[in-house]
């Protein structure tokens, strides 16, 4: 399958790729984690875990960019079985929106229930400084809004309804239970919630798109994300988003922040602890 194609998975394929992992682990997870950039490290600490390169896995994309080590990782994590992605794919790869989202519906045949997403996220919100973990409350899906949705073609009742519902896309429940965890960790004075906004890419925004997507409500924006969060809700499983904002995004003309990778990942690294430990105490009490 190339690529650039936008070819339709098949309901088949799908459980083909399950059932070849079903296979080669005990694990059953119930949790789906997908790392963003700079955050595959914590697959390094699920116990008892079995990786698999994307490459080995039937019908997987393959990530390329910096910081996604490109490995599915199941193990446990506080007690819980879980599947982590060490890397996701993206729109901007070239990649199609069904592929880029293959790995959720795989999950789904896994018997997974949960997924929690995180990503590396711009800061539009004047009131969030570099630093700050967002929880995500709600998104706006700008290639969405012009056609490009997972959920575009052939409905598989299989997986969900035609016309699902997102105005409840984010667990409510999980994301109250986050707050509360964070305050007992220590994290409440840089803990924010927010809308998340997914751009195409791979270029970072002007300063024109940057008051535009400020104006429409958006506290941070991404290049990914919102497509596997579309497809996780059509198959009724409960999410859990956080963004970690790694740079301020240019709003005004003459501004000295510039948007780059390496910085991004220069600070993902370090406040990979603290949300990992997020992550980790979240799944103590789901």
């Amino acid at each position: 399958m190339s690529s650039t194609s936008e070819s339709r998975y098949t309901y088949e394929q799908y459980k083909e790729t399950a059932d070849w992992l079903l296979e080669r682990t005990q694990h059953m997870p119930k949790v789906a984690i997908i790392c963003g950039s700079g955050l595959g490290g914590l697959a390094d600490l699920l116990e008892n875990s079995v990786a698999f390169p994307y490459k080995d896995i039937p019908h997987f994309p393959q990530s390329t960019v910096p910081g996604h080590a490109g490995n599915l990782v199941f193990g446990e994590l506080q007690g819980k079985a879980c599947v982590c992605m060490q890397g996701r794919f993206h729109y901007y790869e070239g990649y199609s929106i069904a592929m880029v989202t293959y790995p959720v519906r795989v999950s789904t045949l896994l018997g997974v229930e949960t997924l929690i997403v995180t990503n590396a996220a711009g800061g539009l919100n004047p009131k969030f400084n570099v630093g700050d973990i967002m929880l995500i409350r709600d998104h706006i899906n700008m290639p969405g809004l012009a056609g490009i949705n997972p959920l575009r073609g052939h409905n598989d009742d299989r997986f969900g309804v035609r016309f699902p519902c997102m105005s409840d896309a984010y667990d409510a429940d999980l994301g109250r239970l986050a707050r509360e965890v964070a305050e007992e960790q220590g994290c409440s004075s840089f803990l924010q919630q927010g809308v998340y906004c997914n751009v195409g890419g791979p270029a970072f925004e002007t300063v024109a798109e940057s008051k535009i997507l400020l104006s429409l409500g958006a506290d941070a924006v991404g290049m990914s994300t919102v497509p596997e969060v579309i497809v996780a809700r059509h198959c009724g499983l409960r999410v859990f988003g956080l963004s970690l904002i790694t740079n301020r995004v240019a709003s005004e003309y003459g501004s000295q922040d510039r948007a780059n990778h390496e910085e991004v990942l220069e600070i993902t690294q370090r406040r990979t602890q603290d949300l990992q430990k997020l992550i980790i105490n979240l799944l103590a009490r789901i």
